[in-house]
């Protein structure tokens, strides 16, 4: 790597630990370690070091970090208790009427982070609009510290009713309880969010406070160890809405941090769609351990203000009222283990091998068979080291890991195989249809961007059922989501509810609630440390509504929105769009007012690539590769990525290999590499199809 100053990024996932890192001239070094869970940051260190950057000439250092959503998932937060308005301790529990499985007769709700004891209650009242209706009594919360104390909570989540609208006395609680206990963490809801709904509202500032300790105890430990290690880098956290904030501001609202690796790589994919004019884009990222899904609508990734933690279509979940990516998640990946339920069907997930002892066929101490094993079986990846790793693929052990699976299914090895990656497919395209097909959009509008380690090895035979237009694999495919991070820039969302009809707001009044947003987001962002001359201007958007309905639509606001009519023509145009209708004589609401401001840090950009490399000929290498639609294996052709130049094109099937990767290119199906180095399958006018009488030539005994 140059001398010059470097700007790095690191990415904990549940297998691996990815770094990218990028110098001022564009120049590129990634490295992938084995995640180390007992302590994140060792892991941290440990790329760095692999990656032979100078750590002092680190400038800039992005982490996207597991911490939070483990914490939450593995139950190891701080024991908490929650402080709320008289009357309204069961907000907590009580929730919401609706869920998921309307028919499930033995429905059972997810239990609360806070015990009802240690959920408290003082006298204040507020109204929706600000007004006080009864002023807090700070006398009540001397017993409260004292329960707390003797019960041993170290962080309290504050959340009185309609705080929204007026915050001060859960700033005054704040305050009163920070000086008599001062060695716990407090959580205050308008801190967090100033939207309205209150169990929305309790529940995320629960979750904040619940796992607010140990991300400071994190961050504090990574900071030490990277000092130690002479790197001074500014430092940035990933956060879920596609920025990065502060290790300062990560500490106060470290519940932004949820989902914090996964929007790296769809940021990375927005910025790629952008440089080969692709503004519609579908994103798969398939890990050692998830497979996650996202969506890029003209340009523009699609942000969700109602994320849930642990849902399934089973259970509601933990809400957390805060914009994240909107990424649709399933626990499918490299490294998910193949089982049987209590039935006898056979299962993918969610339970992972992990880094440690990871997939059987890495012989390191592995004994459930696991999807990377069966790849390994069907050709996918080669026995024998992965370069830029210490591991060492033995397909003996996959074998042996797969004979009972092939056993309890009455086939063969080479069936359960097949078996087990065909119901892998269908568990992804189901995915990819959740965040497409199901929200009204058409594949065929859509590029499919693949990455992480799996998702370029599946990426073009789902592409084909799920009907997009063409498959793009990017470079650095396996650390895709780190090399998004390297162009994230701090962000600060804000946002105030403020219901009121249309006509009763003049564009005055609504441009005097803008600029109080965007001054506290300026401010924010100033006292982060940027300068003045880095703020950009602010994002505008306004969620509105039909009067009687409960739920919102967003519109985009700008300065040529000056009058009602035309905010309503916008409004009528969203609301058809995402509903195919409009009642255009029905009174309108303001719901929530929006700003999303950023700080310009500084902008790297791929560049197009030397015409270098090489076109390889017909004496090429093979290996015989089991695809879908059945149990024949087809000789491919084995190449090397780092060999192929811009425009090589060849048919498939091929195997295109590169560290810790490898694009699967199936037949019927033309791969091209474009100018920036990307990897483009394209398929025939109806899709490849795989009839095993079209590849009767080509059919190889099974390896």
């Amino acid at each position: 790597m140059s001398k010059q100053k470097v700007r790095v990024a690191v990415d904990i996932g549940g297998t691996f630990t990815d770094l990218v890192a990028m110098d001022d001239r564009g120049n590129l070094v990634e490295t992938k370690t084995p995640t180390t869970p007992w302590d994140f940051s060792e892991g941290v260190l440990e790329s760095i070091a692999a990656s032979a950057v100078d750590p002092g000439a680190i400038q800039d250092l992005v982490h996207g970090t597991t911490v939070v959503i483990n914490t939450i998932t593995e139950r190891t937060g701080e024991k908490t208790a929650l402080i709320t308005t008289a009357g309204f301790r069961d907000v907590l529990a009580i929730g919401r009427g609706n869920r998921p499985d309307m028919y499930n007769l033995k429905f059972r709700k997810p239990e609360p982070l806070v015990p009802r004891s240690l959920r408290f209650e003082v006298a204040e009242r507020v109204g929706p609009n600000g007004n006080v209706v009864q002023p807090l009594e700070l006398t009540s919360l001397d017993a409260i510290a004292t329960a707390c104390r003797e019960n041993a909570v170290g962080a309290i989540a504050v959340c009185f009713l309609h705080s929204y609208a007026y915050p001060d006395h859960e700033q005054q609680a704040g305050q009163f309880l920070s000086e008599l206990l001062p060695e716990v963490s407090i959580t205050l809801s308008s801190t967090i969010t100033r939207e309205w709904r209150e169990y929305e509202r309790t529940s995320t500032a629960v979750l904040n406070a619940y796992v607010q300790p140990r991300v400071r105890s994190y961050l504090e430990s990574l900071e030490s160890k990277l000092v130690q290690a002479d790197t001074h880098a500014r430092r940035f956290v990933m956060t879920s809405n596609g920025g990065t904030s502060t290790f300062d501001l990560a500490r106060q609202q470290p519940i932004q941090l949820v989902e914090s690796g996964p929007s790296g790589g769809v940021l990375g994919a927005q910025m790629l769609g952008s440089l080969i004019s692709e503004p519609n884009m579908i994103t798969l990222d398939i890990g050692g351990t998830t497979a996650k899904c996202s969506i890029i609508v003209a340009g523009q990734i699609a942000i969700a203000d109602d994320y849930r933690l642990e849902w399934t279509p089973l259970s509601p979940g933990y809400p957390a009222k805060i914009p994240v990516i909107d990424i649709v998640e399933i626990g499918a990946g490299g490294g998910s283990i193949v089982w049987f339920d209590p039935a006898g069907a056979l299962r993918i997930g969610p339970s992972s091998a992990g880094a440690s002892p990871g997939p059987v066929c890495y012989g390191a101490g592995g004994i459930d068979p696991t999807i990377t094993d069966a790849m390994v079986l069907a050709g996918y990846i080669a026995a024998g080291p992965i370069p830029g790793t210490t591991i060492s693929i033995d397909r003996n052990l996959a074998h042996a890991a797969f004979e009972p699976i092939a056993e309890r299914l009455s086939v063969d090895v080479e069936a359960a195989v097949a078996g087990t990656l065909d119901l892998f497919r269908a568990m992804t395209v189901d995915a990819l249809n959740l965040v497409s097909v199901r929200r009204g959009h058409d594949p065929r509008d859509f590029t499919l961007v693949a990455f992480g380690g799996g998702g370029p090895l599946h990426a073009a035979l789902l592409g084909s059922e799920l009907g997009v237009k063409q498959v793009v694999i990017p470079p650095l495919p396996s650390t895709f989501s780190a090399w998004g991070m390297l162009h994230a820039n701090p962000r600060v969302d804000r946002t105030r509810t403020s219901v009121s009809r249309l006509e009763e707001t003049p564009h005055d009044d609504r441009e005097r609630t803008f600029a109080d947003l965007e001054d506290e987001a300026r401010t924010m962002l100033l006292e982060q440390g940027f300068e003045p001359d880095q703020l950009q201007p602010p994002d505008r958007a306004i969620d509105m509504r039909y009067a009687g309905q409960e739920h919102t639509v967003r519109c985009s606001y700008d300065h040529s929105l000056v009058d009602d009519d035309a905010l309503e023509t916008t409004f009528n145009t969203e609301h058809k769009k995402m509903y195919t209708f409009a009642l255009e004589d029905t009174p309108i609401e303001l719901v929530n007012f929006r700003v999303t401001a950023t700080a310009k840090l500084t902008s790297h950009n791929l560049v197009h690539r030397v015409e270098s490399g090489m076109n390889p000929d017909d004496s090429r290498e093979t290996r015989a590769v089991l695809f879908g639609g059945g149990t024949s294996r087809v000789s491919s052709s084995r190449l090397q990525r780092r060999e192929l130049s811009p425009q090589f094109v060849c048919d498939g099937p091929a195997i295109i290999e590169e560290s810790a990767t490898s694009t699967i290119v199936p037949p019927l199906c033309k791969l091209h590499v474009d100018a920036y180095g990307n990897l483009v399958i394209a398929f025939g006018a109806d899709g490849p199809a795989f009839p095993e009488d079209e590849w009767s030539s080509q059919e190889v005994g099974v390896l």
